[in-house]
């Protein structure tokens, strides 16, 4: 394996086994997929070229492994509370997905959901992204940090861990913020209301954050299954601003869109405020945050330079 110097995983110095993806796409070969094209178009984000073999070679093998894990961990569930005398209550699965703006993570996690709510035993699949629990604009600009959001501190992070436990320890209803792209901020009047879901997938830049020097649980405490998709760090330049471009022709000729100050830029100043962009926010955090939690995560999808995952990483039991 041909290691980069941008930090990837030596898989001979740590608990990962490396699978190639032709021999990943074996370990489910009787598993057909129930998606038509229809529904990959509905989930492909922009810059992604997700498509129906895609699906069936990496997405397909990932959604029956999850489906092993979830059905061990509500056996284990039920053993426990027998063990120790109490009536066994349902728990949900829950799983992150973590990885760098631009890379493909949310595209992955609307996958997940649909493909694991079509096994028969997590028909409830629930999905919520960390952006609801960025802080307002107002309290980052208030605390000086606007220019930071998507690092670790733009988030209330103990809301995050609060609403995750309260959704693992299976309360009737749980409810989280909810984040707008048009806006570029929190909608003070929305929610979105998780009900015992068998499924929880937590999506978002920073997920697999470990606790705070302060000690205590971070919400990474709490999750079966972590995914991180991976990819080399000029990759996920080039699609960044090729996302960029694609919302400054589009979403940005919104009048309401926070960033429709950037739709009358020419293509070359876009590029210009995109690699801005990149090199003083985004990459910085992927350097500084995210990146580091890679080794933190169950399995990782490593992205090719054609958005296609060549690598799955599969950490040892």
């Amino acid at each position: 394996m041909r290691l980069e110097q941008t930090g990837a995983i030596n898989v001979h110095t740590t608990p990962f086994v490396e699978i190639s993806r032709d021999e990943w796409a074996e370990l489910a070969p009787t598993t057909k997929s129930p998606l038509t094209e229809a529904d990959i178009e509905s989930l492909r984000g922009l810059g992604d070229r997700l498509n129906l073999q895609e699906v069936e070679d990496v997405y397909l093998p990932l959604s029956r492994l999850l489906s092993i894990y979830a059905s061990g961990a509500r056996k284990l569930h039920r053993d426990t509370s027998s063990f120790l005398g109490e009536r066994a209550t349902t728990t949900p699965f829950v799983i992150g997905v973590a990885g760098s703006v631009a890379v493909g993570k949310s595209t992955v996690a609307r996958l997940l959901q649909m493909l694991m709510a079509r096994w028969e035993d997590t028909p409830r699949v629930e999905l919520v992204t960390t952006d609801g629990f960025l802080y307002p604009n107002a309290e980052l600009e208030r605390r000086g940090i606007l220019d930071r959001k998507g690092f670790p501190e733009s988030y209330d992070r103990r809301a995050l861990l609060r609403f995750v436990s309260e959704v693992k320890s299976g309360s009737a209803e749980v409810s989280a913020p909810v984040y707008s792209h048009l806006s570029y901020d929190i909608l003070p009047d929305e929610k979105i209301v998780v009900r015992q879901p068998d499924v929880l997938i937590v999506e978002g830049l920073n997920v697999l954050q470990p606790p705070t020097a302060g000690g205590g649980l971070a919400v990474s405490d709490l999750f079966d299954f972590t995914v991180y998709v991976d990819a080399r760090t000029q990759d996920i330049a080039s699609w960044y601003q090729d996302r960029f471009l694609s919302l400054q022709r589009g979403a940005f000729s919104d009048p309401d869109s926070y960033f429709h100050r950037y739709a009358s830029l020419t293509e070359d100043e876009a590029r210009e405020k995109a690699k801005e962009f990149w090199e003083r926010i985004n990459l910085p955090n992927l350097e500084q945050n995210i990146r580091p939690t890679r080794s933190r995560a169950t399995l990782v999808l490593r992205k090719a330079a054609n958005h296609a995952v060549s690598t799955v990483l599969l950490r040892k039991i």
